[in-house]
């Protein structure tokens, strides 16, 4: 089984991802800027304490690992380019420790216009973020083009609105606008972004997961 390497696994999307990879066989060696947060105790989960932003702590993580998801994102404080500065240091380190591939997390908001066809109520979902959290949306637009300038392989998962309902295990896999609905439980996109780890189908793509 692979190793991965997570960020955001204090998060709670990021919380059910790592007890699903764990329960799942994987080993998952996890930053955290509190490793306290982490409250699984697990013999193939190794915690390292520090933040996406600095490089060595991040190339620290990514060592002995297999492959990369990234779930970290914006919280109270944050700056404004937090997903994209964090994004930057993974790359660095896994262009020098040789790991190829990356699963990274974001919102419906951003775009992906090869395969998206927004209806009229996502096209004001993206408007009202853009005059709500443009910080937020604009760095998640970078965040994509530094995936996309790298040279390594990345999916970019995307999810609506998000539940706490329990997992189901059944879920669409789209575009926005295209077999898509508005909401999504954490434990199924955990599910999902946890696929991606193996799947080499939306290499290069950003496939949105709804209900």
């Amino acid at each position: 089984m692979k190793k991965i390497s997570l960020f955001g696994g204090t998060g709670r999307t990021g919380r059910l991802f790592l007890s699903q990879a764990l329960e799942k066989g994987y080993s998952v060696k996890a930053l955290a800027r509190d490793p306290e947060k982490i409250n699984l105790r697990h013999p193939a989960l190794e915690i390292v304490g520090g933040d996406v932003l600095n490089a060595d702590v991040v190339a620290a993580t990514v060592e002995g690992t297999d492959r990369v998801v990234s779930l970290f994102g914006h919280v109270k404080g944050s700056p404004d380019w937090l997903q994209t500065e964090g994004t930057r240091n993974i790359i660095q380190a896994m262009k020098r420790l040789s790991v190829p591939a990356i699963v990274s997390l974001s919102g419906g908001g951003l775009p992906f216009p090869e395969k998206d066809r927004p209806k009229f109520a996502d096209k004001l979902i993206r408007t009202v973020m853009k005059l709500a959290v443009p910080r937020v949306l604009n760095d998640a637009i970078r965040h994509h083009e530094v995936l996309a300038e790298s040279g390594l392989e990345w999916v970019i998962v995307r999810g609506p609105r998000l539940t706490d309902a329990p997992r189901k295990g059944a879920y669409r896999v789209g575009w926005v606008g295209v077999n898509a609905s508005t909401k999504i439980s954490r434990a199924d996109l955990a599910d999902f972004i946890l696929t991606q780890v193996e799947d080499e189908t939306f290499i290069h793509q950003m496939p949105f997961v709804s209900e």
